[in-house]
């Protein structure tokens, strides 16, 4: 196993932190299928610590009223 993916699990738990204790007292209100949070768990497990948070948080910069919508999976 790598260092980057050994990196990315931090992170990925802290995205589960995310999903499972504040994401279900906030509205959901992303554009996106997966959603960027689901988008990003993705991105980490594929592409390691470095160029998946790189995707992650272009994802994330995406995702607002006026950016796209709809599918779009982890290159």
């Amino acid at each position: 196993m790598s260092l980057l993916s050994l990196l990315a699990k931090p992170l990925i738990l802290l995205i589960k932190f995310y999903q499972n204790v504040i994401s279900p007292f906030t509205p959901s209100t992303c554009r996106f299928n997966p959603t960027c949070s689901h988008y990003s768990i993705e991105a980490l497990k594929k592409h390691g610590a470095l160029h998946g948070s790189w995707l992650a948080i272009k994802r994330i910069a995406r995702c607002h009223p006026w950016g796209g919508s709809g599918h779009d999976p982890v290159p």
